[in-house]
C-alpha cells in the first residue's frame, strides 16, 4: 500500500528560501497538499500550490491553513528592511513562534525552521541572539519532529541587492567551509529532504551540511 502523502504549509513564501521551498515541495510526490502563506502575492504559483495572502499580525485568522503534517518557516528580514530591532524581532521571532504554537494547536507533527549560522541566545550579536531565542522556544514545543537549518550567507536571485551577499560571493572560494555562502535552492532542498525523512526528535543541520 502506498504511503499517504504528507501536507505542508510554507511561511515566507515570497522570500529567497521560501519561494524555492514552494517550488520544490510542489513537485515532490511525498506531499499531496502544499499551502503557501505570504504577506504579498507570489510572483508565480506552481501547479498544485494553494496560496494565501495573510496578515501575520492576525495569524489566528489563518488557523485552518495549519491543519497539515508539516510546517516550514522561512520567514526572515534584516534590521535595515525592518526599520528597527523591535520590528526585526517581530518578524524573525514573534511570527515563527506564533506559527509554531498554532501548528501544535492544529495537529502538525513536524516543524522545520530556516534559522541562521551562529544562532545562539547567549550571543552578543543581536541578530544571532534573536535567532537562538526562537530556536529554543520551538525546540521546547511538543512536536514529534523539529528540524532547524542554519545556513550561512544566502545566495540567489532577490528583488533587492544585499551588500553582504555580494561580498560573500567574492570571498566564497577562500573562507572555511563552515562559513561559505550557500544557494537558497540548496537550503530548500535540505529542508525538503529533512521533511521527507521525517525523523522524530530535534535535528539541527549546520551550513556545512547543506549540499
Amino acid at each position: 500500500m502506498a504511503e499517504t502523502p504528507h501536507s505542508v504549509v510554507i511561511l515566507g513564501a515570497t522570500g529567497l528560501v521560501g519561494s524555492e521551498c514552494v517550488r520544490q515541495f510542489a513537485v515532490s510526490p511525498r506531499f499531496g497538499r502544499v499551502v503557501a502563506l505570504a504577506r504579498r502575492p507570489l510572483a508565480t504559483t506552481p501547479p498544485r500550490v494553494e496560496t494565501h495572502v495573510i496578515d501575520f499580525e492576525r495569524l489566528d485568522d489563518a488557523a485552518e491553513h495549519f491543519r497539515v503534517s508539516h510546517i516550514v518557516c522561512a520567514l526572515g528580514t534584516t534590521i535595515k528592511q525592518a526599520g528597527s530591532q523591535e520590528r526585526f524581532r517581530r518578524v524573525d521571532h514573534d511570527y515563527p513562534v506564533a506559527a509554531a504554537r498554532l501548528g501544535i494547536q492544529e495537529g502538525a507533527h513536524h516543524f522545520l525552521l530556516v534559522s541562521a549560522l551562529g544562532a545562539n541566545r547567549q550571543s552578543r550579536v543581536f541578530y544571532s541572539r534573536v535567532k537562538g531565542e526562537v530556536e529554543d522556544v520551538i525546540r521546547a514545543l511538543p512536536y514529534r519532529s523539529v528540524t532547524i537549518v542554519r545556513p550561512s550567507l544566502l545566495l540567489g536571485e532577490r528583488a533587492e541587492l544585499r551588500l553582504g551577499e555580494q561580498i560573500g560571493k567574492l570571498f566564497a572560494g577562500v573562507v572555511p567551509k563552515r562559513y561559505k555562502p550557500v544557494e537558497g535552492s540548496a537550503v530548500a532542498s535540505t529542508v525538503l529532504r529533512a521533511a521527507v525523512e521525517d525523523r522524530p526528535g530535534v535535528r539541527i543541520i549546520e551550513s556545512r551540511e547543506i549540499v
